[in-house]
């Protein structure tokens, strides 16, 4: 597990004599808000398993999502009962717009798979699934269900910058998991398979932030504060495993 690391300073200055010091009320408006999902500070995680697995299927991911858009072009034609499962999830979606696009693909994605864990269904802990697999199997634990949505929110046309994969630490349950999380309307929502109501991530009390995945890579939070009072972990400690479904 990570220890803390300090969460850099990120301190807007201005010319006006009259601009408020650290000490002043006006002082939290000068600190850089990151744009990632609970507006905490991230940066580039540079090495460790989290690292690896979310590459190894931003790679099965890639070759999917062309086999993905053979087969919604031709569905009369697709050989893989797993796609035209998970294109008839995304059609769902499409018939809707907006937020009801998203809380239609959570809810489908949720009732589609059937929760296992990892060691019942592969007799080890810890393998993350891209989605064809997943939905060949029709099961999977919490990062199957994330890796799933995010790739359908992809083909119903939600923006990769507007969709990530985060490891969040559970307090009330001490565990990691995973979910997925879309930006919509300047508003950082929680797709998670163990609800079907979407949150707002300033909502999320009992969770701490570990690690958030997209198109541009993985990176940590630097130093998550008392949204659950817990010690963090460093990269270079760094080990996770999302053992239930």
């Amino acid at each position: 597990m990570i220890a803390t690391i300090g969460l850099s300073a990120w301190v807007a200055l201005s010319g006006d004599a009259n601009a408020a010091s650290l000490f002043s009320p006006g002082a939290a408006s000068l600190v850089r808000k990151s744009t990632e999902p609970f507006g905490l500070m991230t940066a580039p995680l540079p090495y460790g398993s989290v690292r690896e697995k979310w590459g190894d299927v931003q790679r099965h991911l890639d070759d999917e999502m062309v086999q993905l858009a053979l087969c919604d072009g031709d569905r009369e034609h697709c050989a893989s009962e797993a796609a035209l499962r998970l294109l008839s999830i995304v059609d769902i979606g499409r018939e809707r717009g907006g937020r009801a696009l998203l809380g239609a693909i959570n809810r489908a994605i949720n009732l589609a798979i059937h929760p296992m864990s990892d060691l019942a269904q592969y007799g080890k802990e810890d393998v993350w699934t891209s989605p064809l697999v997943t939905f060949t199997h029709g099961a999977g634990d919490c990062e199957d269900y994330a890796i799933a949505k995010y790739a359908a929110l992809r083909l119903a046309g939600i923006a990769p910058e507007d969709l990530r994969v985060l490891i969040i630490h559970e307090t009330f349950r001490n565990e990691d998991h995973a979910l997925t999380a879309v930006r919509f309307d300047g508003h950082w929502l929680a797709l998670d398979n163990r609800r079907m109501a979407m949150i707002e991530d300033d909502d999320m009390r009992q969770s701490r932030p570990r690690y958030v995945m997209g198109s541009d890579g993985v990176n940590y939070y630097e130093n998550p504060p008392a949204l659950a009072n817990a010690q963090d972990p460093t990269p270079e400690r760094q080990f996770v495993s999302l053992t239930s479904p």
